[in-house]
């Protein structure tokens, strides 16, 4: 039975993996998100603070996920989407905090 629980893990972390992580945005809040069937797995919230700047404010990753680099490709969609744009992240989120101080190469985004 153990051995079928780690061949189930590691499928679903191959997956999750090749997930695409998703955004939607309403013009005042927003989410990067990886879902499946319609349920978030792992998200991470924004607030738009104007126009030239979003505060990332909550990131949650679901307990089975953690520690798989969800929450990083969370971030990094994020990173990716100010450059796209040429706007700036203020990260609210220790999560967020965390990670974006950790990487160099993103500082621009700050």
């Amino acid at each position: 039975m153990k051995k079928y629980y780690l061949y189930l893990y590691k499928i679903i972390r191959l997956y999750i993996t090749m997930t695409e992580v998703l955004q939607q945005d309403d013009g005042k809040h927003g989410k990067f998100h990886i879902a499946e069937n319609g349920k978030d797995l792992a998200y991470m919230t924004y607030t738009w603070a104007g126009t030239d700047k979003f505060i990332i404010d909550h990131t949650d990753v679901n307990p089975i996920l953690k520690g798989q680099g969800i929450g990083l490709r969370l971030v990094e969609a994020a990173v990716l989407f100010a450059r796209e744009k040429g706007i700036k992240i203020i990260p609210l989120c220790p999560f967020a905090k965390a990670t974006l101080d950790k990487h160099s190469e993103w500082q621009d985004i700050l």
